[in-house]
């Protein structure tokens, strides 16, 4: 950083008044390394200086949201070249944190990937790449693929992947003639190993040619300060390359047999194989990004007066009517208005089954219409898809780092400089001891190769991509990594009843008159239920539809959260809602039925009763739950009686009833405060609250836009038995994410020692350092096969989520 003084304008939100100029200029005035402040209300802004070495953006940023406000950011993403191993990750995100208006950086080595947090309009993406090239690496704007789905250009083309194995076999070619020449001198038989001269022919162009890459990387690198795994490999094979050269011009002919040649060669082809593989890994962990991508067709068959034709989807305007033939994918959200047809939806919501559609049916973007003709109504595009969220959530959720994870990145920050130390103390501690300068030589040179740093880069993010892409592909999708991180903690799981629990969609049963006849209830509380989307609004507005009755006006409507609703119907004021929204209503025993009271100006008029059954796979859901040690509990605003027989009936003992909005989030801050770890489960607006306040909120897809946004992971079906499933491969991923870091912590604790002991040679080194990195990302693989339980094996769970 620069020592001179840095002006930042920061963009706040939030301040409305003087008092809030003076908060913010007192609380930023006191942070160390500002000089001066300057806060503008008119311009929503504070201008401060800073001494560019004590402060920066981000912790300027975490002032003023601890004061109450906020500083406006915006989010880049960048594709990073030339990284290869942590050690490179480190030094990228230090680069990009010393700019001063960057508020945070995240570098992922598995996707080549930078999330940069700047001010916003504060600093030019040519500004970034200008400083990270600086530091030996390449940052470049990521591409979009067009249209609604905005996403970062894959960092591992066919193209680069089919260069780098041409290199591999290249150099596997000039190789194993060494290779075959040094497996007869160990089987005793001298007579066939390759003469010097050959051997010198078929090592310099793998040392300069197939491993220039290593010296380029390992030049930059020391360049900005930094060292990384390529400045081991460089100077392990370089060490043992000019030690050969100098025991051929010294020993001349004597040197038959005794060069390292064969050793520098194999290094190299193994760490470029290793490379390769490890490239191949991880293209396969971000498949399940570019499955969802292949999904959304690039035309759509659009009718407009009267006319059809193709165009890009980018030009598909909400209402457009678009024409889907059998066996196309469906190119926008919609609604039917023509035709029937059942629809695959499983490679977004996990469903395996099709899905009957006719007119009034909602369509999603993406899905295959398997039989018939439909014509389809769009009504979302852009961004705002449903495929656009999906692919924007699974795309969250490999940002960010866990909590094992920074702190392999802290180590990785100083390991290559310890490795060449312990490759330094090996070499004196050989010749000390007497061992001779060829031994000191070879073991300084196993320590260098061996050390790989790039393990433990990769054990989290491989885990995590896999991970949430299988849950993806199963319907799952989760927010981001802490989400991930916190969900196999969980104790105690706490349902919503309606749309949760339930199916979702009750019926009016019977209704009961005090004043009046049913037709004239039933019309008001039609009337009033217009403006409301509740469920049980729906199933009185279906009664009215059924029994054909002209439904009046409404005026002065208001939702009473978790109450009921009120208006003004054909000039009289109306209530309908619970007994607690409704004063001296008589006692009515619903049984297993929910009751809503009618009231006018003179008091109740009647009740009305609804039954909405449990969903069939609740009580199997709830058993699994319990077989993973989370213990169940219903919230609803219902009556107790309609909860307590739900509730009853899937096997859940532990019941609130009567809970409005507001207590539902207490409720859940209640069971923190005694040590649960609270999830909680739901779809509509009033459960919002409560998926804040929880430490893992569980969204029905099905439900409320509020209700996803507030929740870590959403559900694409309503099925309770997704529920278990995200817990299952939440702890599923958690473990192989220790897996990964485990093996590769002991890699490094057990290979260095065995190195500078003398117990691995060069080549063997080698191997084990190209192959440790290929392995963590193999076995984070496996998790491209976990799929939730069938619904049938209702009394136990994947033994791999215990």
């Amino acid at each position: 950083m620069s020592n001179s003084p840095i002006k930042l304008d920061l963009p706040i939100t939030g301040m409305t008044c003087a008092a809030c100029v003076a908060r913010l200029d007192k609380a930023l005035g006191r942070t160390p390394g500002v000089l001066a402040v300057d806060v503008n209300l008119a311009l929503e802004r504070a201008t401060v200086a800073i001494d560019g070495q004590t402060t920066n953006a981000g912790e300027l940023a975490e002032v003023v949201a601890r004061t109450g406000y906020e500083v406006a950011t915006e989010q880049r993403d960048f594709t990073v070249e030339g990284m290869t191993c942590t050690a490179c990750v480190s030094r990228v995100e230090k680069v990009l944190r010393d700019e001063p208006s960057v508020v945070d950086a995240e570098v992922q080595l598995a996707l080549d990937r930078a999330t940069v947090t700047t001010l916003r309009g504060s600093v030019p993406a040519q500004s970034l790449a200008e400083r990270v090239a600086r530091s030996g690496y390449r940052l470049r704007a990521s591409e979009s693929s067009g249209g609604p789905l905005q996403s970062p250009a894959q960092p591992f083309g066919e193209e680069d992947l089919a260069a780098e194995r041409r290199t591999v076999l290249v150099a596997a070619i000039l190789t194993m003639p060494m290779v075959v020449g040094m497996g007869f001198q160990f089987a005793g038989i001298d007579d066939l190993h390759l003469m010097p001269a050959a051997e010198v022919l078929l090592a310099t162009p793998i040392q300069f040619v197939m491993g220039l890459r290593f010296y380029r990387a390992a030049f930059h690198a020391l360049k900005g300060g930094s060292a990384n795994m390529d400045v081991l490999v460089s100077i392990g094979t370089t060490a043992a390359y000019f030690y050969s050269w100098y025991l051929l011009l010294v020993l001349g002919e004597a040197a038959d047999g005794e060069l390292y040649f064969e050793a520098s060669s194999v290094i190299i082809t193994l760490v470029l194989l290793g490379k390769y593989l490890e490239t191949r890994a991880k293209r396969a962990t971000t498949q399940a990004i570019a499955r969802l991508m292949e999904l959304r067709p690039h035309f759509a068959r659009r009718r407009r007066g009267g006319t059809v034709a193709e165009v890009p989807i980018e030009e598909v305007a909400s209402g457009d009517v678009i024409l889907v033939r059998p066996g196309e994918r469906i190119p926008v959200d919609g609604e039917v208005q023509l035709g029937n047809s059942e629809v695959d939806e499983s490679l977004l919501t996990g469903e395996a089954m099709p899905v009957a559609k006719q007119p009034g049916a909602t369509v999603t973007g993406g899905a295959v219409n398997a039989s018939g003709y439909l014509e389809v109504r769009a009504t979302t595009v852009g961004t705002d898809a449903t495929l656009s969220r999906v692919v924007r959530l699974v795309e969250d959720a490999q940002r960010g780092k866990a909590r094992a994870q920074r702190l392999a990145d802290r180590v990785s920050a100083v390991f290559v400089p310890i490795v060449i130390v312990v490759a330094t103390l090996t070499f004196g501690a050989w010749l000390a001891l007497g061992g001779g300068f060829e031994a000191a030589l070879i073991a300084a040179v196993s320590v260098l190769v061996i050390a790989c740093p790039c393990a433990l880069g990769l054990a989290t993010p491989t885990a995590v991509m896999t991970g949430t892409g299988a849950a993806a592909r199963a319907g799952i999708l989760v927010k981001d990594i802490e989400t991930l991180e916190r969900a196999p903690t969980l104790t105690t799981m706490l349902f919503d009843k309606t749309g949760t629990l339930t199916v979702g969609n009750p019926q009016l049963t019977a209704i009961e008159t005090w004043r009046g006849t049913e037709e004239e209830l039933l019309r008001l509380a039609a009337s009033l239920q217009q403006a409301s989307e509740h469920p049980l609004a729906k199933a009185v507005l279906a009664g009215a539809a059924a029994r054909q009755l002209d439904l009046l006006p409404v005026t002065d409507f208001r939702n009473h959260v978790g109450l009921g609703v009120s208006g003004r119907v054909g000039g009289q004021s109306v209530r309908l809602g619970s007994a607690d929204f409704i004063d001296d209503v008589p006692a009515l025993d619903g049984g297993a039925e929910t009751v809503v009271f009618l009231a006018d100006e003179k008091g109740p008029r009647g009740a009305f009763m609804f039954a909405d059954p449990a969903r069939p796979e609740a009580a199997t859901a709830v058993q699994r739950l319990k077989t993973l040690g989370i213990r169940s509990m219903v919230l609803s605003g219902d009556a107790a009686g309609v909860v307590e027989r739900l509730a009853a009936s899937v096997g859940i003992d532990d019941v609130r009833a009567g809970v409005l909005p507001a207590d539902k989030a207490a409720t859940v801050r209640e069971l923190a405060a005694n040590g649960e770890r609270v999830g909680m489960v739901g779809d509509g607006v009033n459960d919002a609250p409560a998926l804040a306040a929880a430490d893992v909120g569980i969204a029905i897809g099905s439900g409320t836009d509020i209700a996803m946004e507030t929740a870590g992971i959403t559900l694409m079906r309503p099925d309770p038995l997704l529920v278990p499933a995200a817990i299952a491969v939440s702890r599923t991923t958690v473990r192989k994410i220790k897996q990964n870091l485990f093996w590769a912590f002991v890699y490094n604790v057990v290979g260095i020692p065995a190195a500078a002991f003398g117990y691995l040679s060069p080549t063997l080194a080698g191997a084990a350092m190209a192959f440790s990195s290929v392995c963590v990302v193999a076995n984070s693989l496996l998790l491209r096969n976990w799929r939730p339980p069938p619904a049938t094996t209702a009394r136990t769970m994947l033994s791999s989520a215990r």
